[in-house]
């Protein structure tokens, strides 16, 4: 089976240690496959993204041995996929436009019902404020997708028309699944066949952005129509994005494409266990180049094993 994998960091800051073990294993998991291994800059957020960072990401990477195959996918220059992705999901009136601030919904969800989740992977869920507008009252079916508004995906009527597969586990009545198979491990330890049921995504994750007002795509649909577009077959990311994943596999089966495996490392934490981030000046690899380490210290840091 032909190995497709990709390192996909945004040009906002610094690369960290964190970025360092997700790059190299990423890339020691393609060449041990004799695979490929991409790059992709997830540079849809224009008023954070610099060309310097971009420059700084390409030199840290070869100071790490880390080479991609190819040219570099720029999310800036695939705009046009991510609309067309948007209209066939708008014609299947799978989006609808919100015009709520962050404050409309923490007003909304400040008296949280007993039992439901409040947060989801995009953080608070959304309470649905403006899908309660009907498609009749408000878009005919003449209506052209709107520009340079927020979008969301009414998750409900989603899991609906996702096409859940049914089965029988052999201990109760017949329910619905989707999945994808992990070969790294989830933040509890999942690994292995991962499935979720109609009901999940709709109480946990809820209606979230499809589209930006001012980026015209998000994270959710930008990475599922760029792992189609780039071939992937297999997602090497950090354990954060596991709960992502679910959204991730809906929304391929709406567009009708193909669903990698996903394998979630750990992530990289200080020494009081805090996850780094792009303002951990002090663990950017930048400094410990600087600082005289070489690439087979920063291996070591990880955790990653020795290639000398």
């Amino acid at each position: 089976m032909t190995f497709v994998t990709r390192f996909a960091p945004s040009p906002t800051g610094p690369l960290h240690l964190g970025h360092a073990y997700s790059a190299m294993l990423a890339h020691d998991m393609a060449r041990a496959e004799n695979g490929t291994f991409l790059l992709r800059m997830e540079d849809i957020d224009q008023s954070r993204a610099r060309p310097e960072w971009e420059e700084q990401i390409y030199d840290d990477l070869r100071w790490l041995d880390v080479e991609w195959d190819g040219p570099v996918l720029r999310q800036s220059d695939n705009l046009d996929a991510y609309s067309r992705a948007l209209d066939t999901l708008w014609r299947r009136r799978l989006v609808y436009p919100c015009t709520c601030t962050r404050a409309d919904i923490k007003a909304a969800t400040s008296a949280p019902q007993e039992g439901v989740p409040t947060h989801g992977p995009d953080g608070l869920i959304y309470p649905g404020t403006c899908r309660e507008m009907t498609w009749e009252r408000t878009f005919p079916d003449t209506h052209p997708r709107p520009q340079g508004e927020t979008l969301r995906l009414d998750m409900a009527q989603a899991v609906l028309e996702a096409g859940f597969e049914y089965r029988i586990d052999g201990t109760g009545p017949w329910a619905s699944y989707l999945g994808f198979t992990e070969s790294g491990a989830g933040p509890n330890g999942e690994k292995g066949r991962i499935e979720f049921g109609p009901d999940m995504l709709p109480n946990t994750a809820g209606d979230i952005v499809l589209a930006r007002r001012d980026m015209g795509t998000s994270y959710h649909l930008s990475v599922v129509v760029d792992d189609a577009v780039q071939g992937i077959t297999h997602v090497v990311r950090g354990a954060d994005l596991f709960d992502a994943t679910s959204i991730h596999v809906l929304l391929q089966r709406l567009l009708g494409l193909p669903t990698p495996t996903y394998h979630h490392h750990n992530l990289i934490r200080d020494d009081t266990g805090k996850r780094l981030a792009k303002r951990d000046d002090a663990r950017a690899i930048s400094k410990y180049r600087a600082d005289g380490a070489t690439p087979e210290d920063i291996r070591a840091m990880v955790g990653l094993p020795s290639l000398i």
